[in-house]
């Protein structure tokens, strides 16, 4: 098992480019239980969809978590600039769309 900021991890989420084109980029991303993203930057605003229903753990830069309650089938919208690690706390798999707004 690796760490992550002090933060056991088992696997990195994975993504898949769905749609990519000038305008707009749409990403599926699938996180197996402890799975994370990465501290990452959103450059664009962006709308999430969930696939599936449950809680995702956000850490921002400070290493502050805050928990994200994600709802099958409603999306949600965010402004770039973003700043966050994702990692599921569920013991089940999450997945969502992720639809950028280049």
């Amino acid at each position: 098992m690796a760490s992550r900021g002090g933060r056991a991890i088992s696997t990195a989420a994975t993504s898949t480019i769905d749609i990519s084109n000038a305008r707009t980029r749409i990403t599926e991303w699938c996180f197996e239980p402890s799975a994370a993203t990465g501290f990452h930057r959103h450059k664009y605003d962006y709308v999430m969809s969930p696939r599936t229903s449950g809680k995702l753990k956000l850490i921002d830069g400070e290493n502050y978590a805050t928990f994200g309650e994600l709802t099958e089938g409603l999306p949600y919208f965010r402004e770039a600039g973003v700043e966050h690690d994702d990692v599921n706390t569920n013991d089940y798999e999450i997945v969502f769309l992720e639809v950028e707004l280049k």
